[in-house]
């Protein structure tokens, strides 16, 4: 983000870079990730069109498998930055 942001202070380009930084995190959150609220979405959108609302059991496993998903993501990320900062890519 430093090298992103550059080495002189500049206030239009600090809010420009978190415009960003939030429009991405609100399209990441609604992303249809059972852990995520778009995930919820998607139950809710389920049970509205089915007149009935998912399992305990279900909802549970979706909310277990959303976070792996979530923590697999994550771990790549680590390891693309780790490796770029290692290779000086």
């Amino acid at each position: 983000m430093a090298k992103a942001y550059g080495g002189t202070w500049d206030w239009e380009r600090f809010w420009r870079m978190t415009g960003l930084l939030s429009m991405v995190l609100a399209f990441m959150n609604l992303l249809p990730i059972p852990a995520l609220d778009g995930g919820y979405v998607v139950f809710l959108l389920y049970e509205m069109i089915s007149g009935r609302e998912p399992s305990e059991k279900f909802f549970e496993n979706a909310i277990k498998v959303g976070m792996a998903i979530l923590l697999l993501l994550m771990v790549f990320v680590f390891y693309n930055d780790i490796a770029k900062l290692v290779t000086g890519g």
